[in-house]
């Protein structure tokens, strides 16, 4: 399972654009094939702050949704709503069953 994370802060003036389009993103994304989650939360600490978790099944779905024209859209539209560059953090993990 790939695990990803990332966040994105808003300009003070443009925050419920970035949530509206972050909300879209999550919803096309979590159709997609090999998505087992995507959301996006806003940070308690930071209200300018957006939180993804996403998880795929594997590399290969990742890439694909990376590649996808709807993805790269998203990255291409909030990349003026932000006040840094989008942080991620992609993660290979195996799940450990209690």
């Amino acid at each position: 399972m790939i695990i990803v994370t990332g966040s994105l802060i808003a300009r003070a003036d443009a925050f419920d654009e970035l949530l509206k389009l972050s909300q879209e993103h999550v919803l096309r994304s979590r159709a997609e094939p090999g998505c087992i989650s995507h959301g996006v939360g806003r940070d308690t600490e930071n209200p300018l702050r957006l939180v993804f978790f996403e998880e795929w099944t594997d590399r290969a779905a990742l890439a694909t949704h990376f590649a996808v024209a709807d993805s790269r859209a998203f990255v291409k539209a909030v990349a003026g709503l932000v006040t840094h560059p989008p942080a991620i953090n992609i993660y290979d993990a195996t799940p450990i069953r209690l």
